[in-house]
């Protein structure tokens, strides 16, 4: 059975910097693209980040672009996520899921973790 579960979330100030970690079970992990997505109160879950089954590709968010980076050991069947100089609108619930494909669209994937929680404070 496929399971997804992130760690690394917390409070941070603005500016700061958090390493999100998603660790992979149960799945064929260096086969899938992984992606990051958040979600904020009464906004829609939006895409983040992906990378491919090797790391080679990776694509961003325009509203993340220059600020995180998204990286994969396979060996460790983990997925990382790191987030530099963040601000107040980065507050959300962090998601990694899985797919097949190289997606954008939340709904295309088709596992997911439980989300963890990152608070960006002034």
């Amino acid at each position: 059975q496929a399971q997804l579960v992130e760690s690394g979330g917390g409070l941070v100030q603005v500016g700061g910097s958090l390493r999100l970690s998603c660790a992979a079970s149960g799945v064929t992990f260096r086969s899938y693209v992984m992606g990051w997505f958040r979600q904020a109160p009464g906004n829609e879950r939006e895409f983040v980040a992906y990378i491919g089954p090797s790391g080679r590709r990776t694509t961003y968010s325009d509203s993340v672009k220059g600020r995180f980076t998204i990286s994969r050991d396979n060996a460790k069947n983990t997925v990382y996520l790191q987030m530099n100089s963040l601000k107040l609108e980065d507050t959300a619930v962090y998601y990694c899921a899985a797919s097949g494909n190289y997606y954008t669209d939340y709904g295309r994937y088709d596992y997911w973790g439980q989300g963890t929680q990152v608070t960006v404070s002034s």
